[in-house]
């Protein structure tokens, strides 16, 4: 046993020796062969670099696709802007050669320690090479490489020649890179100018832009910027009287807002999208010379902008134009501070569709007739209420929707399950937290929202028949030899059945004509449409407008509102229809909405529909009168036939003879003709009625039959009669004689 067990060591020890001498060849041919790659002066110090773009005939875009215009020399900074990121950053920037080992052996601990990736090791040498020459790909050679290039940068360069390109390179998000854009961005003012507070804010905002943004997420940025201060009062870069009054300082920004266009253009949708396909910075794109060949069409493009001109609204907004078919964004336009593709906005009632009513329909759980009781409601304690507490008794699927009625709609959520109705909508691109649970997401009351992009990708499936894919910007991709590096081919995922996507699309169409989007019925052109409000909670002020809609060949969204959360004075139905009519009347449309074969047309019983309000189907023998024409999906069908006018049903009634005289009380229907016979001769009738009635007949006999008979007005020979037999009451004998006589 102790000669196996000495083999097997020694076995073990050979092995691991040659698996280490192994990776030490490994290692060692990826850092040679790094060595020999020249380090690009260019790429670390052009001040300018631009995009090519092109849309989907070949043109340049022209729009503003520079990137990383603005520079500014380190002796030019103040020693608070410079400290600041050497301390947050690589505090051992001046004593390093590239790389600092002792802090990456320590990082690797702690991410083995925690279980995952929690902290970098990356010093400020090595952020400049990786953002310059490399991609963002998490990969063990790119790391090697990175290295490499690291200790070779720093034979070539001083530390402060580092240091200037490295504040020149790095990105602060919304589309800045290099310090002098930022500070122009954030604080409208050189970076030169920048303050101790306003310099460990930029500092530790680079880490994570979007976490740390001092917009969007302005109480990270102070915690990030005060611990910048921390780092630098250790390190005895200032003093602590320095440190606790810059802690104390509010975030003061001034955001420049010449960047509108710029950051809410087509060109920088497409930078963006690029960035994530080729998993390398702007920066990179544009040095590296790759083209970006996008589906934007001109004519389009042009049709949406001028929309919003002729609308004249006076806040933040975003369009967006999608064609169905090949799930490409061939449109897009938006003014606001920062990225709006970024931000997510409450969908407010434009959640219906994919939240309620299309689960619900692709459930089997309603038809588009099917009737809704809207009234107060209390559901698991959320009482959801109507605009204007108005509450208009049973309604139809069809008019709950088109008419953007809320009860309805949070009753019918109840029928598909919250867990179910998330699911639908995960689908199709929504994103949920945890905190997403109440019966309030029928009413669009998200956690965080949706962007623009989402909404109107999720929309464009119902246009698709239920399939789903991402709208995108971008078709291809080239490198600067002319080479596809990237060319999108969407994946569809069938995420609602034809049949209900067809008839959620003929409610929407409603929606158009006579509900909360009727302006579009001026267009006369098949459009489905959904507007939605969010307003602050108690009050009559607006936040956010939305209009999403969809002819067979576009999806069209348009939101109004302000990123800061300043009241608007616009609805849904208003101003936001208003700009996608503008739209769509420069693209008119004639042929229909594609009809699946499962979609049948269907004539229902209207009496039963308003007295009960059940679907059922009407028999053979209906008149036209009291039937509707509905559509139905072939796959759910109402299983039940009318009996009526089959065979004439005689009501409920009762029958008594008061002061000599037959009175007999029943409910009447308006199509049905009620009459009383004595023989064969006609006493009473009574037609065009409902509700309780009466025939009163006097008695002219001390028992005596009468026939009550009842018939449908419109098919006088299906009828129904019954003999009633009345006794007259005997007249009560009064004894006058007196008792004591």
């Amino acid at each position: 046993m102790k000669k196996f067990l000495k083999w097997f060591f020694i076995v073990l020890t050979v092995i691991l020796l040659g698996a280490l001498i192994a990776l030490s060849f490994y290692i060692g041919s990826i850092y040679t062969n790094a060595l020999k790659i020249d380090i690009d002066e260019a790429k670390l110090t052009a001040p300018f670099t631009a995009i090519e773009i092109f849309d989907k005939d070949n043109k340049p875009i022209n729009e503003d696709n520079t990137i990383n215009e603005k520079y500014v020399e380190i002796e030019n900074l103040s020693k608070d802007t410079t400290n600041a990121f050497v301390s947050i950053e690589d505090k051992e920037f001046y004593n390093h050669h590239g790389v600092n080992y002792k802090r990456m052996v320590k990082a690797m601990l702690n991410n083995l320690k925690a279980g995952r990736f929690k902290e970098g090791a990356s010093t400020i040498t090595q952020q400049l090479i990786k953002n310059s020459h490399l991609t963002s790909a998490k990969t063990f050679e790119r790391k090697i490489t990175e290295i490499a290039l690291s200790q070779k940068l720093e034979k070539q360069y001083s530390k402060d020649e580092i240091l200037n390109q490295y504040l020149n390179i790095i990105y602060f998000g919304n589309n800045c890179y290099g310090i002098e854009d930022a500070s122009e961005y954030y604080f409208s003012k050189s970076a030169k100018d920048l303050s101790l507070s306003e310099s460990a804010l930029l500092a530790g905002l680079i880490k994570s832009p979007s976490k740390y943004s001092p917009i969007k997420n302005p109480d990270n940025a102070i915690k990030r910027r005060n611990l910048v201060i921390s780092e630098m009062e250790k390190d005895g870069k200032i003093s602590s009287e320095e440190a606790l009054i810059a802690k104390n300082q509010p975030i003061n920004l001034n955001i420049n807002t010449e960047s509108k266009n710029k950051l809410n253009s087509y060109s920088q949708a497409s930078i963006d999208e690029a960035e994530e396909i080729l998993q390398i910075p702007a920066q990179q794109i544009a040095l590296q010379g790759y083209k970006i060949y996008t589906y934007q069409d001109e004519k389009l493009q042009n049709d949406l902008l001028d929309a919003f001109k002729s609308s004249s609204v006076n806040c933040d907004n975003a369009g967006i134009v999608v064609d169905n078919s090949s799930h490409a964004v061939v449109a897009y336009s938006g003014q606001g501070d920062y990225k709006i593709l970024e931000c997510k906005r409450q969908p407010g009632s434009c959640i219906k569709p994919i939240l309620v009513y299309g689960p619900a329909l692709n459930e089997d759980i309603i038809y588009p007739c099917t009737q809704l009781l809207d009234e107060k409601t209390d559901i698991a304690g959320f009482k959801p209420k109507n605009i204007g507490n108005v509450y208009h008794g049973y309604v139809s699927a069809r008019e709950s929707l088109s008419k953007s009625i809320n009860i309805p709609a949070v009753k019918v959520l109840s029928y598909v399950g919250i867990d179910k109705a998330k699911s639908y909508a995960e689908d199709v691109g929504f994103e949920f937290v945890e905190n997403d649970e109440g019966y309030c997401l029928a009413l669009g009351g998200m956690t965080y929202g949706v962007n623009i992009l989402q909404l109107a990708s999720a929309y464009s499936t119902f246009a698709n028949l239920g399939a789903y894919s991402k709208a995108k910007f971008i078709s291809f991709i080239t490198d600067k030899n002319g080479k596809i590096v990237y060319i999108n081919k969407p994946e569809e995922k069938q995420v609602f059945r034809q049949d209900s996507s067809y008839l959620l699309t003929d409610m929407l169409k409603t929606c158009a004509k006579s509900g909360t989007g009727k302006k579009l019925a001026q267009l006369n052109m098949p459009i489905a449409t959904k507007t939605g409000t969010v307003g602050k909670s108690n009050s009559k002020q607006n936040l956010d407008a939305w209009n999403v809609s969809y002819s067979p060949k576009y999806t069209c969204a348009v939101w109004l509102g302000n990123l800061d959360n300043t009241p608007i004075d616009y609805t849904g139905g208003n101003q936001p229809t208003e700009i996608v009519k503008n739209f769509y009347k420069n693209n008119i449309e004639e042929e229909d909405f594609e009809k699946p074969d499962c979609i049948v047309e269907k004539k229902i019983d209207m009496t039963e529909l308003e007295e009960n309000h059940r679907i059922i189907l009407a028999n053979e023998f209906m008149p036209e009168r009291y039937t509707q024409e509905e559509i139905f999906s072939s796959f759910n069908l109402p299983k039940n036939y009318s009996e009526k006018f089959a065979k004439a049903k005689l009501p409920s009634f009762t029958s008594k003879v008061v002061n000599d005289k037959a009175i007999i009380t029943f409910l009447a229907n308006d199509y049905m003709t009620y009459q009383l016979y004595e023989g064969d001769t006609l006493k009473q009738q009574i037609e065009n009625k409902s509700g309780k009635q009466t025939f009163s007949l006097p008695l002219t006999q001390n028992k005596e039959t009468l026939i009550f008979k009842a018939f449908y007005t419109l098919s006088p020979e299906i009828e129904n009669e019954e003999e009633i037999t009345f006794v007259k009451t005997k007249p009560k004998i009064h004894n006058n004689k007196k008792w004591y006589i």
